[in-house]
Protein backbone atom coordinates (compact mmCIF):
# COMPACT_ATOMS: atom_id res chain seq x y z
CA UNK A 1 0.00 0.00 0.00
CA UNK A 2 2.75 1.70 0.69
CA UNK A 3 4.31 1.65 -2.42
CA UNK A 4 1.22 2.44 -4.59
CA UNK A 5 1.08 5.52 -2.61
CA UNK A 6 4.60 6.92 -3.34
CA UNK A 7 4.47 5.53 -7.50
CA UNK A 8 1.03 8.08 -7.14
CA UNK A 9 3.03 10.76 -5.68
CA UNK A 10 5.88 10.48 -7.98
CA UNK A 11 3.33 10.20 -10.77
CA UNK A 12 1.65 13.73 -9.87
CA UNK A 13 4.81 15.31 -8.48
CA UNK A 14 3.07 15.76 -5.64
CA UNK A 15 6.02 16.75 -3.27
CA UNK A 16 9.50 16.06 -3.04
CA UNK A 17 11.28 14.67 -0.61
CA UNK A 18 12.88 17.52 0.86
CA UNK A 19 9.91 19.71 1.34
CA UNK A 20 7.62 19.96 4.50
CA UNK A 21 4.11 18.99 4.79
CA UNK A 22 1.49 19.87 7.25
CA UNK A 23 -0.88 16.58 7.35
CA UNK A 24 -4.37 17.74 8.28
CA UNK A 25 -5.94 15.25 10.72
CA UNK A 26 -8.87 14.59 12.43
CA UNK A 27 -7.96 11.87 14.04
CA UNK A 28 -10.27 9.11 11.85
CA UNK A 29 -9.38 6.89 10.15
CA UNK A 30 -8.73 8.36 6.50
CA UNK A 31 -5.71 10.70 8.14
CA UNK A 32 -4.45 8.08 10.24
CA UNK A 33 -3.55 6.24 7.30
CA UNK A 34 -2.38 9.24 5.93
CA UNK A 35 -0.16 10.14 8.71
CA UNK A 36 1.00 7.01 9.48
CA UNK A 37 2.17 6.54 5.08
CA UNK A 38 3.74 9.74 5.73
CA UNK A 39 5.96 8.35 8.58
CA UNK A 40 6.59 5.24 6.07
CA UNK A 41 7.80 7.44 3.30
CA UNK A 42 10.21 9.15 5.79
CA UNK A 43 8.42 12.21 5.27
CA UNK A 44 8.97 15.86 7.14
CA UNK A 45 5.55 16.27 8.18
CA UNK A 46 3.19 17.92 11.13
CA UNK A 47 0.25 17.47 12.21
CA UNK A 48 -2.57 20.16 12.21
CA UNK A 49 -6.11 19.21 13.55
CA UNK A 50 -8.94 21.46 14.08
CA UNK A 51 -11.61 21.87 16.71
CA UNK A 52 -14.95 22.74 14.85
CA UNK A 53 -16.51 22.43 18.49
CA UNK A 54 -20.19 21.04 17.16
CA UNK A 55 -19.63 17.78 19.29
CA UNK A 56 -19.10 18.67 22.83
CA UNK A 57 -16.82 16.58 24.99
CA UNK A 58 -16.04 14.44 21.50
CA UNK A 59 -14.60 17.19 19.75
CA UNK A 60 -12.22 17.56 22.96
CA UNK A 61 -11.45 14.25 22.78
CA UNK A 62 -10.50 14.11 19.19
CA UNK A 63 -7.90 17.05 19.74
CA UNK A 64 -6.01 14.41 22.88
CA UNK A 65 -6.00 11.62 20.70
CA UNK A 66 -4.84 13.58 18.06
CA UNK A 67 -2.32 15.26 20.27
CA UNK A 68 -0.96 11.98 21.38
CA UNK A 69 -1.05 11.07 17.72
CA UNK A 70 1.98 13.71 17.11
CA UNK A 71 3.94 12.37 20.27
CA UNK A 72 3.53 9.02 18.40
CA UNK A 73 5.18 10.04 15.30
CA UNK A 74 7.32 12.95 17.28
CA UNK A 75 6.26 15.29 15.04
CA UNK A 76 4.99 19.47 15.62
CA UNK A 77 1.60 19.37 16.77
CA UNK A 78 -0.96 22.21 15.73
CA UNK A 79 -4.39 22.80 17.20
CA UNK A 80 -7.61 25.60 16.48
CA UNK A 81 -10.69 25.90 18.03
CA UNK A 82 -13.22 27.51 16.08
CA UNK A 83 -16.80 28.91 17.22
CA UNK A 84 -18.08 27.24 13.97
CA UNK A 85 -22.34 27.81 14.30
CA UNK A 86 -21.60 31.54 14.94
CA UNK A 87 -19.29 32.16 11.78
CA UNK A 88 -22.01 30.09 9.86
CA UNK A 89 -24.78 32.30 11.02
CA UNK A 90 -23.03 35.28 10.26
CA UNK A 91 -22.12 34.49 6.94
CA UNK A 92 -25.68 32.72 6.40
CA UNK A 93 -23.95 29.72 5.39
CA UNK A 94 -24.29 25.50 5.88
CA UNK A 95 -22.12 24.38 9.16
CA UNK A 96 -20.48 22.69 6.52
CA UNK A 97 -19.37 25.23 4.06
CA UNK A 98 -18.25 27.24 7.43
CA UNK A 99 -15.94 24.22 8.80
CA UNK A 100 -14.64 24.23 5.30
CA UNK A 101 -13.86 27.48 4.76
CA UNK A 102 -12.30 28.04 8.72
CA UNK A 103 -10.57 24.43 8.17
CA UNK A 104 -8.62 25.94 4.69
CA UNK A 105 -7.78 29.48 5.94
CA UNK A 106 -6.51 28.28 8.99
CA UNK A 107 -4.49 25.73 7.55
CA UNK A 108 -3.03 28.24 4.90
CA UNK A 109 -2.09 30.82 7.85
CA UNK A 110 -0.28 27.77 9.76
CA UNK A 111 1.50 26.97 6.04
CA UNK A 112 2.66 30.34 5.48
CA UNK A 113 3.76 30.98 9.21
CA UNK A 114 5.56 28.62 9.87
CA UNK A 115 7.54 27.85 6.43
CA UNK A 116 5.95 24.65 5.29
CA UNK A 117 5.84 23.65 1.60
CA UNK A 118 2.22 21.89 1.46
CA UNK A 119 -0.96 20.69 3.09
CA UNK A 120 -1.54 16.82 3.02
CA UNK A 121 -5.45 15.54 3.22
CA UNK A 122 -6.70 12.28 3.04
CA UNK A 123 -9.14 12.11 0.55
CA UNK A 124 -9.55 8.76 -1.28
CA UNK A 125 -11.08 7.88 -4.41
CA UNK A 126 -14.49 7.34 -2.75
CA UNK A 127 -14.47 11.11 -1.58
CA UNK A 128 -13.82 12.04 -5.26
CA UNK A 129 -17.22 10.06 -6.32
CA UNK A 130 -19.24 11.57 -3.45
CA UNK A 131 -18.05 15.32 -4.32
CA UNK A 132 -19.15 14.52 -8.06
CA UNK A 133 -22.58 13.42 -7.38
CA UNK A 134 -23.03 16.33 -4.30
CA UNK A 135 -21.95 18.99 -7.08
CA UNK A 136 -24.19 17.78 -9.30
CA UNK A 137 -26.92 17.90 -7.22
CA UNK A 138 -26.18 21.40 -6.29
CA UNK A 139 -25.31 22.09 -9.91
CA UNK A 140 -21.91 22.73 -10.76
CA UNK A 141 -19.46 23.40 -13.59
CA UNK A 142 -16.57 21.63 -15.04
CA UNK A 143 -14.39 21.91 -12.06
CA UNK A 144 -17.54 19.82 -9.85
CA UNK A 145 -17.56 17.04 -12.32
CA UNK A 146 -13.84 16.03 -12.62
CA UNK A 147 -13.84 14.67 -8.73
CA UNK A 148 -10.98 15.71 -6.48
CA UNK A 149 -7.45 17.14 -7.96
CA UNK A 150 -4.80 14.80 -6.50
CA UNK A 151 -3.06 18.32 -6.30
CA UNK A 152 -4.17 22.02 -5.99
CA UNK A 153 -2.06 24.85 -5.29
CA UNK A 154 -0.31 24.13 -1.81
CA UNK A 155 -3.00 21.42 -1.09
CA UNK A 156 -2.31 17.41 -1.76
CA UNK A 157 -3.96 14.50 -1.69
CA UNK A 158 -1.61 11.20 -1.70
CA UNK A 159 -4.16 8.89 -0.40
CA UNK A 160 -6.22 9.72 -3.83
CA UNK A 161 -5.17 6.16 -5.48
CA UNK A 162 -6.90 4.53 -2.79
CA UNK A 163 -10.20 3.21 -2.36
CA UNK A 164 -12.13 2.96 1.25
CA UNK A 165 -11.44 -0.48 1.31
CA UNK A 166 -7.75 -0.50 0.81
CA UNK A 167 -7.60 2.16 3.78
CA UNK A 168 -9.61 -0.79 6.02
CA UNK A 169 -7.15 -3.30 4.93
CA UNK A 170 -4.24 -0.42 5.86
CA UNK A 171 -5.18 -0.19 9.45
CA UNK A 172 -5.81 -3.77 9.84
CA UNK A 173 -2.61 -4.47 9.03
CA UNK A 174 -1.06 -2.33 10.82
CA UNK A 175 -3.05 -2.52 13.91
CA UNK A 176 -4.21 1.30 13.92
CA UNK A 177 -6.46 3.01 15.94
CA UNK A 178 -8.74 5.71 15.22
CA UNK A 179 -11.28 7.89 16.51
CA UNK A 180 -15.02 7.05 14.62
CA UNK A 181 -17.13 10.44 14.13
CA UNK A 182 -20.30 10.27 15.26
CA UNK A 183 -21.67 12.21 12.43
CA UNK A 184 -20.92 10.74 9.87
CA UNK A 185 -23.39 8.09 10.55
CA UNK A 186 -26.13 10.28 10.00
CA UNK A 187 -28.09 11.08 6.74
CA UNK A 188 -29.03 14.79 7.92
CA UNK A 189 -25.65 16.13 5.95
CA UNK A 190 -25.85 15.92 2.11
CA UNK A 191 -22.77 13.94 1.65
CA UNK A 192 -23.53 11.21 4.41
CA UNK A 193 -26.92 10.78 3.09
CA UNK A 194 -24.84 10.48 -0.69
CA UNK A 195 -22.76 8.06 1.29
CA UNK A 196 -25.24 5.76 2.70
CA UNK A 197 -28.15 5.62 0.29
CA UNK A 198 -27.26 6.98 -3.07
CA UNK A 199 -24.10 5.33 -3.68
CA UNK A 200 -25.02 1.47 -2.36
CA UNK A 201 -27.88 1.87 -5.67
CA UNK A 202 -25.21 3.19 -7.95
CA UNK A 203 -22.70 0.18 -7.36
CA UNK A 204 -25.83 -2.58 -7.73
CA UNK A 205 -26.17 -1.03 -11.33
CA UNK A 206 -21.96 -0.62 -11.64
CA UNK A 207 -20.33 -2.71 -9.38
CA UNK A 208 -16.80 -0.87 -10.40
CA UNK A 209 -18.46 2.55 -10.02
CA UNK A 210 -15.11 3.80 -8.50
CA UNK A 211 -13.19 2.94 -11.57
CA UNK A 212 -16.11 4.47 -13.98
CA UNK A 213 -15.97 7.66 -12.47
CA UNK A 214 -12.53 8.18 -12.19
CA UNK A 215 -12.25 7.81 -15.93
CA UNK A 216 -15.22 9.99 -16.86
CA UNK A 217 -13.68 13.09 -14.78
CA UNK A 218 -10.04 12.26 -16.45
CA UNK A 219 -12.33 13.27 -19.57
CA UNK A 220 -13.99 16.37 -18.17
CA UNK A 221 -10.26 17.26 -16.86
CA UNK A 222 -9.02 17.39 -20.27
CA UNK A 223 -11.96 19.60 -21.30
CA UNK A 224 -11.50 21.68 -18.44
CA UNK A 225 -7.94 22.34 -19.45
CA UNK A 226 -9.35 23.64 -22.80
CA UNK A 227 -11.73 26.16 -21.49
CA UNK A 228 -9.31 26.84 -18.72
CA UNK A 229 -6.40 28.20 -21.05
CA UNK A 230 -8.65 30.66 -22.51
CA UNK A 231 -10.15 31.72 -19.37
CA UNK A 232 -6.33 32.27 -18.09
CA UNK A 233 -5.61 34.57 -20.93
CA UNK A 234 -9.26 36.43 -20.27
CA UNK A 235 -7.33 36.77 -16.69
CA UNK A 236 -4.18 38.12 -17.91
CA UNK A 237 -6.00 41.20 -18.81
CA UNK A 238 -8.69 41.59 -16.66
CA UNK A 239 -7.42 40.68 -13.32
CA UNK A 240 -4.76 42.30 -11.23
CA UNK A 241 -4.20 42.15 -7.54
CA UNK A 242 -2.37 44.37 -5.73
CA UNK A 243 -1.75 44.02 -1.63
CA UNK A 244 -4.37 41.26 -1.23
CA UNK A 245 -7.12 42.86 -2.93
CA UNK A 246 -8.19 41.81 -6.81
CA UNK A 247 -9.26 43.95 -9.59
CA UNK A 248 -11.59 42.89 -12.40
CA UNK A 249 -11.44 45.18 -15.38
CA UNK A 250 -14.70 44.91 -16.93
CA UNK A 251 -14.17 46.99 -20.22
CA UNK A 252 -11.74 43.51 -20.72
CA UNK A 253 -14.42 40.85 -20.19
CA UNK A 254 -15.47 39.13 -24.08
CA UNK A 255 -19.14 40.43 -25.34
CA UNK A 256 -20.05 36.83 -25.12
CA UNK A 257 -22.91 34.54 -24.60
CA UNK A 258 -20.64 32.65 -23.05
CA UNK A 259 -19.83 35.71 -20.20
CA UNK A 260 -21.64 34.17 -17.45
CA UNK A 261 -19.26 30.73 -17.73
CA UNK A 262 -16.49 32.96 -18.02
CA UNK A 263 -17.24 35.35 -15.23
CA UNK A 264 -17.79 32.30 -12.97
CA UNK A 265 -14.13 30.45 -13.99
CA UNK A 266 -12.78 33.93 -13.19
CA UNK A 267 -14.40 34.07 -9.78
CA UNK A 268 -13.65 30.01 -8.96
CA UNK A 269 -10.73 31.31 -6.54
CA UNK A 270 -13.27 33.94 -4.63
CA UNK A 271 -15.99 31.04 -3.91
CA UNK A 272 -18.51 32.50 -6.18
CA UNK A 273 -21.36 30.53 -7.02
CA UNK A 274 -22.72 30.54 -10.70
CA UNK A 275 -26.10 31.75 -9.71
CA UNK A 276 -24.31 34.52 -7.65
CA UNK A 277 -22.43 35.36 -10.90
CA UNK A 278 -25.86 35.56 -12.66
CA UNK A 279 -26.19 38.42 -10.55
CA UNK A 280 -23.20 39.73 -11.12
CA UNK A 281 -23.64 39.98 -14.82
CA UNK A 282 -26.33 43.11 -14.60
CA UNK A 283 -24.73 44.79 -12.80
CA UNK A 284 -21.44 45.35 -14.49
CA UNK A 285 -23.03 48.34 -16.34
CA UNK A 286 -25.20 49.30 -13.62
CA UNK A 287 -24.32 51.96 -10.68
CA UNK A 288 -21.57 51.57 -8.38
CA UNK A 289 -21.61 50.30 -4.96
CA UNK A 290 -23.70 46.89 -5.75
CA UNK A 291 -22.11 44.73 -3.09
CA UNK A 292 -22.28 40.65 -3.46
CA UNK A 293 -20.78 38.46 -1.22
CA UNK A 294 -19.31 34.55 -1.22
CA UNK A 295 -18.47 32.28 1.66
CA UNK A 296 -14.79 33.98 1.81
CA UNK A 297 -14.65 37.27 -0.39
CA UNK A 298 -16.84 40.47 -0.85
CA UNK A 299 -17.34 41.60 -4.29
CA UNK A 300 -18.56 45.56 -5.07
CA UNK A 301 -18.94 46.69 -8.28
CA UNK A 302 -16.73 50.09 -8.55
CA UNK A 303 -17.17 52.11 -11.71
CA UNK A 304 -15.22 50.54 -14.22
CA UNK A 305 -14.19 47.60 -12.14
CA UNK A 306 -14.95 44.99 -9.95
CA UNK A 307 -13.17 45.55 -6.50
CA UNK A 308 -12.62 41.91 -4.82
CA UNK A 309 -11.27 41.30 -0.93
CA UNK A 310 -11.30 38.35 1.67
CA UNK A 311 -13.14 38.33 4.27
CA UNK A 312 -11.96 38.37 7.96
CA UNK A 313 -12.29 35.09 9.40
CA UNK A 314 -10.36 35.33 12.64
CA UNK A 315 -11.68 36.81 15.39
CA UNK A 316 -9.63 40.86 14.41
CA UNK A 317 -8.06 42.65 17.24
CA UNK A 318 -5.96 45.20 18.11
CA UNK A 319 -2.09 45.13 17.93
CA UNK A 320 0.31 46.59 20.16
CA UNK A 321 4.15 47.61 19.42
CA UNK A 322 6.68 48.68 22.30
CA UNK A 323 9.10 50.84 22.22
CA UNK A 324 11.94 49.67 20.61
CA UNK A 325 10.27 47.75 17.98
CA UNK A 326 11.68 47.53 14.86
CA UNK A 327 9.32 45.36 13.23
CA UNK A 328 4.95 44.97 12.78
CA UNK A 329 3.95 41.51 11.19
CA UNK A 330 0.58 40.82 11.67
CA UNK A 331 -2.52 39.84 8.67
CA UNK A 332 -2.04 41.30 5.42
CA UNK A 333 -0.13 44.30 6.95
CA UNK A 334 4.18 44.43 7.62
CA UNK A 335 5.19 47.62 9.06
CA UNK A 336 9.10 48.78 9.36
CA UNK A 337 9.93 51.35 12.00
CA UNK A 338 13.08 53.54 11.81
CA UNK A 339 13.99 56.58 14.34
CA UNK A 340 16.09 59.10 13.07
CA UNK A 341 17.16 62.42 13.62
CA UNK A 342 14.85 65.13 12.57
CA UNK A 343 18.11 67.57 11.43
CA UNK A 344 18.36 67.49 7.68
CA UNK A 345 15.28 65.31 7.74
CA UNK A 346 13.25 65.41 4.26
CA UNK A 347 9.79 64.94 4.30
CA UNK A 348 8.12 61.91 1.61
CA UNK A 349 4.88 62.50 0.35
CA UNK A 350 4.43 58.71 -0.23
CA UNK A 351 1.10 57.25 1.68
CA UNK A 352 2.87 54.31 2.49
CA UNK A 353 5.61 56.16 4.40
CA UNK A 354 4.33 57.84 7.79
CA UNK A 355 7.07 60.41 9.51
CA UNK A 356 6.21 61.21 13.11
CA UNK A 357 7.52 63.31 15.38
CA UNK A 358 8.75 60.80 18.21
CA UNK A 359 8.31 62.98 20.55
CA UNK A 360 4.93 63.03 21.29
CA UNK A 361 4.53 59.56 20.85
CA UNK A 362 3.43 57.23 23.81
CA UNK A 363 4.74 53.44 23.57
CA UNK A 364 2.69 51.23 23.31
CA UNK A 365 1.24 52.37 20.14
CA UNK A 366 -2.37 50.47 18.76
CA UNK A 367 -3.00 49.01 15.12
CA UNK A 368 -6.68 48.72 15.19
CA UNK A 369 -9.77 48.46 12.29
CA UNK A 370 -11.07 51.83 12.20
CA UNK A 371 -14.41 52.37 13.64
CA UNK A 372 -17.43 54.53 13.58
CA UNK A 373 -16.78 58.07 15.71
CA UNK A 374 -13.54 58.14 15.28
CA UNK A 375 -12.10 61.12 14.04
CA UNK A 376 -8.68 62.77 13.46
CA UNK A 377 -6.97 65.90 11.88
CA UNK A 378 -6.48 65.30 8.63
CA UNK A 379 -2.54 66.55 7.86
CA UNK A 380 -2.73 70.28 6.35
CA UNK A 381 -6.42 71.08 8.05
CA UNK A 382 -6.79 71.85 11.55
CA UNK A 383 -10.05 70.73 12.33
CA UNK A 384 -11.31 67.03 13.10
CA UNK A 385 -12.87 64.70 10.72
CA UNK A 386 -14.39 61.78 10.89
CA UNK A 387 -13.21 58.88 9.38
CA UNK A 388 -16.20 57.38 7.85
CA UNK A 389 -16.35 60.79 6.38
CA UNK A 390 -12.56 60.78 5.21
CA UNK A 391 -12.66 57.33 3.42
CA UNK A 392 -16.08 58.85 1.67
CA UNK A 393 -14.08 61.44 0.63
CA UNK A 394 -11.10 59.46 -0.85
CA UNK A 395 -13.44 57.42 -2.71
CA UNK A 396 -12.59 54.13 -1.26
CA UNK A 397 -14.93 51.38 -2.21
CA UNK A 398 -16.96 50.04 0.54
CA UNK A 399 -15.77 46.76 0.80
CA UNK A 400 -12.13 47.98 0.98
CA UNK A 401 -13.23 50.41 3.83
CA UNK A 402 -13.17 47.57 6.34
CA UNK A 403 -9.81 46.91 5.61
CA UNK A 404 -8.85 50.17 6.97
CA UNK A 405 -6.68 50.32 9.56
CA UNK A 406 -5.69 53.49 12.04
CA UNK A 407 -2.51 53.62 14.57
CA UNK A 408 -3.09 55.31 17.57
CA UNK A 409 -1.23 56.60 20.59
CA UNK A 410 -2.90 56.64 23.75
CA UNK A 411 -5.79 56.57 22.30
CA UNK A 412 -5.03 59.20 19.60
CA UNK A 413 -5.45 58.25 15.90
CA UNK A 414 -1.87 59.09 14.59
CA UNK A 415 -2.13 57.61 10.91
CA UNK A 416 -5.23 56.17 8.80
CA UNK A 417 -2.83 54.04 7.41
CA UNK A 418 -1.77 53.73 3.63
CA UNK A 419 -3.54 57.29 3.39
CA UNK A 420 -3.30 59.81 5.47
CA UNK A 421 -1.58 61.48 8.80
CA UNK A 422 -2.87 63.51 11.20
CA UNK A 423 -1.74 66.94 11.30
CA UNK A 424 -1.10 66.99 15.51
CA UNK A 425 1.88 64.22 14.89
CA UNK A 426 3.63 65.56 11.53
CA UNK A 427 7.25 66.90 12.05
CA UNK A 428 7.40 70.46 12.23
CA UNK A 429 10.88 72.34 13.01
CA UNK A 430 10.92 72.00 16.39
CA UNK A 431 11.15 67.57 15.69
CA UNK A 432 13.96 66.32 17.47
CA UNK A 433 13.60 63.03 16.40
CA UNK A 434 11.24 61.23 14.02
CA UNK A 435 9.59 58.26 13.67
CA UNK A 436 9.43 56.45 10.32
CA UNK A 437 6.84 53.58 9.86
CA UNK A 438 6.80 52.10 6.09
CA UNK A 439 4.43 49.63 4.70
CA UNK A 440 6.17 46.98 2.97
Amino acid sequence: MVQKVLAFVQQHQLFASNQKIIAAVSGGIDSVVLCDILSELKVNFAIAHCNFGLRAEESDADELFVRKLAKKYNVPFFSEQFNTKAFATQEKISTQMAARTLRYNWFEKLRQQHSYDLIAVAHHQNDSVETILLNLTRGTGLPGLHGIAPKNGSLIRPLLCLQKDDIYDYVTAQQLIWREDSSNETTLYQRNKIRHEVIPVLKQLNPNLEHTMQQTAAKINAAEIIVRDHVQKIREQALRSENGISYLNIAALPDTEALPLILFELLQPYAFTFEVTQMIIPALNGESGKIFSSATHTLVKDRAQLVITSKDTEAFGSYELGAGQTEWIMPELHLRLNSVPALHYKINSNKKLAALDAGLLQFPLKIRPWKEGDWFVPLGMNGKKKISDFLIDEKIPVNLKSTIKVLLSANSIMWVIGHRLDNRFKVTPKTEQVLEIKIL
